[in-house]
């Protein structure tokens, strides 16, 4: 596998995880005020799951794919 692919898999399993993380936020935010407490602790989730998406598709992106 060449690096290139290996940073695509990457990018699947992040978007994956972005989206899901995307989800729970959405979720939280329809049970409001029902665990309000939350919301720091998924925003989190989510917030560092894009940026990681982000960087890689960034990286990806210099690498001329």
């Amino acid at each position: 596998m060449t690096d290139v692919e290996a940073l695509k898999a990457k990018i699947r399993k992040l978007n994956a995880r972005a989206t899901q993380a995307k989800m729970d936020l959405h979720d939280l935010s329809e049970e409001l005020p029902t665990n309000w407490e939350r919301i720091p602790e998924v925003a989190k989730v989510a917030h560092d799951a894009h940026a990681a998406l982000m960087a890689a598709r960034s990286q990806l992106a210099q690498a001329g794919a």
